[in-house]
Order: structure tokens, then sequence, then C-alpha cells
């Protein structure tokens, strides 16, 4: 059996050509086609794949492509054509093809031998880390000033040397903890523990050829590479390292917060690599800035970068404990970024990418989101999970590398084009909260916030750039996320079954929306026969759904547990799809807005039946700010009204919303309500993109039309669905502002976060909460921090707290109302 046929022992063969040529011995590693579902039309099908059959056979999409508007020369190189169809592979199934030795021997001490021709060697990592940084200019500067603060800051005569032989020594034991020794003896070592370890506990670990290559390729440029994952488990700091291991790219140094700076441990990880940073860069005993400690991270990571190493950063900063993708805390990328400035290197390569599980080796999150605090990290909890992991089984691992691209490419194509400045929350959603208020338009002066000249060494643009090239990849390495089978049936048990269903029913939808997912370009985690990959999902998933045997036909029949904590983690791996449809979700719901304000108020010489294309597009906007915290919907560099109207285009192609005959939008004109609500909208809200050139015909494609919602059944079951994927999110805020109407301040955010977290469980406690998990931790913490962004608390603070109290905008319990109403809009009761 040759190499090729093994390397994609976990690929769906039925998106190959050549699958023919691919046979499998072993049942873990086999690669069966998917089955044939000849039964009646379910719901995804009926409702949106009519349109696009002969897709249906079509191999799976490459996923990870750089942008093409901020990183054009880069997303030509390192790809070519023959990368996509290059496959998949399972990196932990190694046998004596992967190893220069043959026969009974090498098959036995496979995992040796394979390990063992790794290139790992000492001359590939950094060299007298310590001494160059305690050497450099910053941090000797640094030090001076701490050893001289009690006197004249910066004052080298006046220094007492004693003093500064003092912070000599703290500086050097800051180092000790933050720079990594790695052994390429223990990596080797590391790496045939975790082919058993890996092998254990998963069925595979699938990564796509094409996507090594692109890679490899990188690694030839001779410059330094930033991987950016996303953050599910602690398996993630092993998990590419191992993967770049087998493929002989030198191990990457990653960044590890120093929560997991324990004994015994710790040592393991700085041979690995690992280098412990602080998670709040400023905990010095009286609050102030630890300049000392800056000093010596940035001048680590640059002297990292000088010596052309890999960086391993994962952005989110933590854990997500929802499924979804957290917010970015840039700060180590901001020290990238400063490093290019310097001149430290000359370009520095960014890879995103990501990483899905059927199961976190973890399980859950439960705990932290019933609101209990994290425990701390200890040896015998590590080594306790380990053994909880070895009796147990957690599926399938998929890793996906996005393209490479150009840090300095990204930094001068923002340079060159001028972008407005982004718009805050409150700037953004007041005027469609509280149209009455007389000064809620924008200021025409605000795109000139930031310099007309994009300089890098102007601090707004700095941050901005950061900000921006922060949501880039988090949003690449998101979408670049695989979609696993147990996300797939938590999905439609929850959003789709939430009473029940029969087992056959569960797979004709897991069937079609596996389709469905592959023709919106996501790639999935699984193959195989689709009755035996849900029964597999419902294996994984555990106690989380009940199996049931009825009488009628003898089939069994399947419940999700909605009562918490089980539901909080049905619905953290059904947020593992919530990516591929949420845009469409956010139009069901914003449809669902307009037409309830139609109904409510009355239409003037309007059909009620008709809505309007542009008032339904600036809702869906308006409906993506609110829920910015909790998702990304699109780029920095789109235009989000543009993004929501090419999913309402979307769903017209789909059928389930149909463009009015031109008789009927003759006698149609806006209600007088939707005028009054358009004008209060901010000027640099426009669709057109400042890009579009001023003689294109962007603006007359763009001109307003009144659509129809399809009434056949199909189509309304799938706005339905669409519209239960943001039922929690929507119950949790508009529970949220219900407390609020009670608010009492000034309350510390922290008390406030509990009181409203147990308001939250007692709605579920009590039957009042229609989704049991619009109750996480992790929803209550996203609907204050939208509350301080728009403007509904004043925050001030207070040593290491910070204090709420109500702004004077919503003092008045009218304007609380009005936000109680926007956000209930959106929802299905």
């Amino acid at each position: 059996m040759d190499e090729t046929a093994l390397s994609l022992g976990t690929i769906d063969v039925s998106y190959l050509s050549t699958s023919a040529e691919c046979s499998i011995s072993r049942c873990k590693h086999s690669s069966e086609e998917w089955g044939e579902c000849n039964s009646r039309p379910t719901l995804f099908r009926s409702a949106t794949l009519k349109w696009k059959e002969t897709l249906l056979s079509r191999k799976r999409p490459f996923v990870g492509r750089c942008c093409y508007v901020c990183t054009p020369q880069s997303r030509d190189n390192f790809f070519n054509a023959s990368i996509p169809s290059l496959g998949l592979r399972n990196v932990i199934y190694i046998n004596e093809t992967h190893t220069r030795y043959r026969g009974w021997l090498a098959r036995r001490l496979c995992y040796v031998l394979f390990v063992q021709e790794r290139d790992v060697h000492k001359g590939m990592f950094a060299k007298n880390l310590t001494e160059n940084v305690l050497n450099n200019s910053r941090v000797q500067k640094a030090i001076v000033d701490e050893a001289s603060e009690p006197s004249a800051p910066g004052s080298f005569a006046q220094t007492d040397p004693k003093a500064i032989n003092k912070v000599k020594k703290k500086a050097r034991k800051i180092l000790q903890e933050m720079v990594a020794n790695v052994s390429p003896a223990l990596i080797r070592l590391t790496g045939w523990v975790l082919l058993k370890l890996f092998n254990s506990f998963f069925w595979n670990i699938q990564i796509h050829r094409g996507q090594m290559e692109m890679v490899k390729a990188a690694t030839e440029m001779n410059l330094p590479l930033i991987f950016l994952p996303v953050h599910k488990s602690h398996i993630d700091y092993l998990l590419l390292t191992f993967i770049l291991f087998c493929h002989n790219i030198k191990a990457p140094y990653i960044a590890a917060g120093n929560n997991l700076n324990i004994p015994i441990f710790s040592t393991l990880i700085r041979k690995l690599g690992g280098f412990f940073i602080r998670r709040k860069l400023d905990q010095s005993p009286d609050g102030r800035k630890d300049f000392l400690y800056r000093a010596l991270l940035y001048v680590h990571i640059e002297e990292l970068l000088r010596q052309q190493q890999f960086l391993e950063i994962f952005l989110e900063g933590t854990r997500s404990r929802s499924g979804k993708t957290s917010g970015a805390r840039a700060g180590l990328l901001s020290v990238v970024v400063d490093a290019l400035f310097s001149n430290a290197t000359p370009d520095v390569l960014i890879i995103p990418v990501g990483i899905s599980y059927d199961r976190i080796i973890e399980g859950h999150y439960n705990s932290e989101q019933l609101g209990k605090p994290k425990k701390n990290e200890s040896l015998w909890s590590i080594a306790r999970g380990v053994f909880r992991m070895l009796r147990k089984n957690y599926g399938c691992v998929r890793v996906d590398f996005a393209q490479p691209f150009s840090l300095k490419e990204y930094v001068n194509s923002q340079s060159q084009k001028p972008v407005p400045a982004p718009l805050s929350l409150e700037q953004a959603l007041l005027p469609a909260i509280l149209p009455s208020r007389p000064n809620d338009t924008v200021d025409e002066g605000t795109e000139a916030s930031l310099p007309n000249s994009r300089d890098i060494t102007s601090e707004p643009f700095r941050r901005e750039l950061i900000s921006n090239l922060a949501e880039h990849i988090l949003f690449t390495a998101n979408k670049s996320c695989a979609v696993m089978s147990t996300h797939i049936v938590a999905c439609l048990l929850l959003y789709r079954h939430r009473q029940g269903t029969d087992l056959s029913r569960l797979v004709e939808d897991f069937f079609s929306m596996k389709e469905e997912v592959l023709a919106r370009d996501f790639d999935l985690g699984f193959s195989g026969n689709s009755d035996d990959v849900v029964m597999h999902a419902i294996h994984l998933l555990g106690n989380c759904v009940n199996i049931t045997n009825t009488s009628r036909n003898n089939e069994f029949f399947i419940t999700p547990s909605t009562t918490i904590p089980a539901v909080f983690e049905l619905n953290f791996y059904s947020n593992g799809v919530l990516h591929v449809f949420i845009k469409e979700a956010i139009i069901a719901c914003s449809l669902h807005a307009v037409q309830s304000r139609r109904y409510r108020n009355g239409t003037s010489g309007a059909s009620p039946s008709l809505i309007s294309q542009e008032h339904l597009v600036r809702k869906a906007a308006s409906l993506c700010y609110l829920l910015s915290n909790e998702f990304t919907v699109s780029l920095p560099c789109q235009v989000i009204y543009q993004v929501c109207h090419e999913s309402v285009e979307r769903l017209i192609q789909y059928g389930i919303l149909l463009v009015a005959e031109q008789d009927d939008q003759e006698d149609v004109s806006p209600s007088l309500t939707e005028q009054q609500w358009d004008k209060k909208l901010p000027e640099p809200l426009s669709w057109r993109s400042d890009e579009e050139d001023e003689d294109s015909d962007f603006g007359e494609e763009q001109r307003d039309c009144y659509l129809k919602v399809s009434q056949s059944q199909e189509h309304q079951q799938y706005i339905t669905f669409l519209q239960r994927l943001l039922g929690p999110l929507l119950e949790a805020y508009s529970s949220a502002v219900i407390f609020v109407h009670n608010f009492s301040g000034p309350v510390s955010e922290s008390e406030y976060l509990q009181k409203l977290h147990r308001h939250l469980i007692s709605r579920t406690e009590k039957n009042v909460a229609v989704y049991a998990e619009s109750a996480t931790y992790s929803h209550v913490k996203n609907a204050v921090k939208v509350f301080k962004e728009i403007g509904v608390f004043n925050q001030t603070k207070q040593r290491r707290d910070t204090i709420l109290e109500l702004s004077t905008t919503f003092l008045p319990q009218r304007n609380r109302q009005k936000l109680l109403e926007f956000i209930m809009s959106f929802m299905v009761l």
C-alpha cells in the first residue's frame, strides 16, 4: 500500500476523483462513502438545495484562503490549482511505510523509527535569549528607571548600583519564567508519547495535505511564522507542535498563561517551546504599569522574531467557554506588529489555524457557565485529567491551517487606503433604539477622527490596524474550522427537534444539513455512512441525549436534555455550526422584526405582505451590531450593509424570499414610520463602499425593491429554524434589559454580573425561559458589555473594580422600554 493511500485514511472519498484507488484495512481509519438517502425530502433539502442539485457531488471546499482585498499578493503565493485536490490525512496513523525501513521489526517499532527520523535539532532554535534580552538598550533603560524610581527617574548618575543589581536579578528571574529552553530530545520523546496517547483517545486527527504544503513553502522563505489558532482546549498547546513535528517543521515558541506555570509540568512545557506570560501585564501590588515586565516581554518577542523563530499565539487569550470564537486580545500581536515597525525582521508570515473537536477533552465548561469560579490548574488535576482521558474516546479532531499572508503587505495595504473610523455601538444602535432623540445622528466629522495620512507611527492608526488585523485573523481561523458530527446533531436536536424525533428522521436531516454546510463552502471534519456517524455523535454527547425505544416500528426516539447543565453542554457543541448559518439567521430574525413592525403600526399605501429590501438590510445590520460581541459576520474590510444585502440575495436565490412583481412594486411607497427610521441612520453607514468607483453602477444595482416571503411549508420551517438559532442570545439580552428596569446603582460590575446571572438561572428553574441555554454566564458577560458600549451604563474605575451606574440617556424608564422593544422585535415568541 503506497503512502498516498495511507495518508488519505480519514478523507471522505466520495469527494475525491481517486476514491476508487483508496483501500484502508482498519475500521478506525476507514473512509466509507456517504450512503444515499432515498427517503422523503427533509427540511434543508426542500428549503434551499433544489436550486443547486448539481453541486451535491462536488469536491470538498478548500477553506482558509487569505483576504483578496487586504493581501492580494499573498493570496497568489503558496497556492496553486493542485493544492485543494491533495486531500486529507490522519497524522496519528503511522506504520512502516512512513519510515525508511520495512519488515516485521519495522512494523513493531514504526512509532520509534518515525519519531527518530524527524528533523529536529538544537541549531533550529533560538540561542542566548536571556543574555540578548538583558543587554538590550530598552531593557537596560527600564532597569535603570525602576531602580531610580524613589529619586529621579532616568538619572544614571544618582542611581544606586545596588538598586540596579537588585532590579537586574528581578529581571533575570522574570526571564527564567518567560524564556523557553527547547530540548530536541524531549520533543522526540513527547512525539512518541503523543502518538500513543492520541491513538488511545482520538479516532483520528485530520489535516489537509494541501494546507501543509503551503505551510512548508512558507517555512522556506526564511521569515518568522506566527501561528494563531482558535482556543478550545488545553490540548491545543500540544496539538500544533505535534503536527508540525510530524511534518519536519520546527516547533513554535508557544505563549502560555502563567496559570499553567506549575511544578514539573512547567519544566516540560518550557522544554517543548512554551513560555509563560502574565494573563494581565500589570499585576504589580499597587496596580501601576509594570514597565520592566513590558520591556522584557517586548524585547523577548522581538529577539525571537529577529532569530527567525516561529511563534504560536492564542488571540482569544483563554479557552472559549461557549463554543464560539471569543473576542481578540491583541496584546502579543501588537508586539509582533511593533517589531515589524522597528525593522527587527523584514517581514512576518501570519497563519490563522482552525481547530475542531468532536468532543473536547475537558468534556464541557458547565461549571464556569453556571458562574462558579475557574479552578486553578495543578499537577494533580493534570494527572487526573490524563487518566480520565485514557478511559474515554473523544472522537475525531480536525486542524486547518489557513493560507499564510504577509504582515508587511497587510500593513502597507492599510496605510494606502483611507478607511473611515469604525462606528461605536452607541453611534450605530442608538438611532435605531431611540429614534426620537434630537442629537442621535453621527457628526459628519466622524470619518476625520483618524489622521488623513495613514502613518504607521500614528498611535490611532496603529491601534486601528492591530484591531482590524486581529479581527481578520480570528474571522479566517473561525471560518476555517471544520464542522463536526456532534455540532450538527446537537444543533438539530436543540433547534429543529427540541421535543425529540425518530432516529431515521434525525439521520435524514443530518444528511441534508451536512450537504448545506458543504454548499456554503465550509468543510466537514467527519466521513462515513450517515446512520453510523449520527450514532457516533449521539454516543459522544453522552448524557445530553436521551434515547428511548418506541413501539412504533421498534425505532429509537432521540430527545435532547433541556435541563441545566446538560443543555449548556449541548449548546456548546451546537455553536460549532452557528458560524455557517449566522448571516441567514440574522436575516430571518430581521424579517420577523420588519413584519411585526408593519403589522403593529399598520402600513400606508403598502401591502402588508411586501417588505422593503433596504429596510430589511438596515434591520439586519442593526442586529449585527447588537450581537457583535457574540460573533463576527464580516471582515473589517467589508461593508456590513453589503454583507447583509448579499445574505438577502442568497435567500432570494434559495426561493425563500421572492421579489415582488413590478406592478406590485410601483404601487408601494415606504410607510411614514419607515422613512423616519431611515433618516435617523448615520450617513457613514451607507451601503456603498468607499472603494467603489464613482462611475460604477453599484448604487443602481442596489436600488430598493420589495420582497415577499415564500409561504411553502418547507420554507417557513427553515425560517423558523434560523430564528431559533438566535433565540437563546436574544432571550438572554432581553432578560438582561428587563433586569436593568430594577437597577439600583451604583454597583460594582462583578456584583451586578452575579445578580444578573442568578436572575437568568431563576427564570430557567421556574420554567419561564423558552431557552434554558440563555442562562449561560458567557451570555451575561456579553450582554453587560454591549450595554456599556451602547451607553446604557456609565463605568468608572475604582482600584481594581469597575463601578456601573445608569447613564442619563437611559435613566428615563421609557428609554429602557424602547431598548427592550428593540431587542424583542427580533424574537419569535
